[in-house]
């Protein structure tokens, strides 16, 4: 059976798109080591996300803008980027399991079972492959934001509300791609 793990990365930044990947494992071509992108080193998703890459059945990442992102809520455009990267397996999943609470609406042509997990980038290699997919691709997203947008220093905190990056929210202001409909992000418009 062809089982998907889907996971996102980019829920808690101020700034830059969500993304989601979905995973098919190859069962004749394990790749050991996977586990919840947070846990691992940057070096290791990287070489980790190559593994993937090469030797799984089937892998997309997706993503849904900051636009849907303050027009739908955080929540919904991460299942949003969860249903079109399950969407762009080739070939299809069987199954769906996800990380979390909640699983995303698919299509009504693919009647596939969902199932969520809670902890699942723990529980299940193909979430986990996943979630260092979405990691890793999103991380790169944010460094080359930080070419056009210097002054933030996203290649630092990849869009994080760390300390550096309220700061430099704070001097400069939004940029195009913040998150208009986060508090921060709101406070530094007006006050900035």
């Amino acid at each position: 059976m062809r089982i998907a793990g889907t996971d996102e990365a980019g829920r808690g930044p101020l700034a830059g798109p969500v993304l989601a990947a979905a995973v098919i494992l190859d069962p004749a071509r394990p790749i050991s080591g996977l586990a919840d992108s947070k846990k691992l080193g940057a070096g290791r998703r990287e070489q980790l996300c190559a593994q993937i890459q090469a030797r799984a059945l089937a892998w997309a990442v997706c993503a849904a803008s900051v636009a849907e992102i303050d027009d739908r809520n955080i929540l919904r455009a991460a299942l949003l980027a969860m249903s079109r990267a399950i969407a762009a397996l080739d070939p299809p999943p069987q199954q769906v399991l996800v990380d979390g609470l909640h699983c995303p609406p698919l299509a009504p042509s693919l009647d596939i079972p969902c199932r969520a997990l809670v902890g699942g980038d723990g529980l299940e290699p193909c979430i986990a492959a996943a979630s260092i997919l979405a990691k890793v691709e999103r991380d790169r997203m944010m460094v080359a934001y930080h070419r056009r947008y210097p002054a933030y220093r996203f290649d630092r905190h990849k869009g994080y509300p760390t300390r550096l990056h309220l700061q430099k929210l704070r001097q400069h202001g939004p940029s195009p791609i913040h998150r208009r409909s986060f508090a921060p992000v709101q406070q530094a418009a007006l006050f900035g």
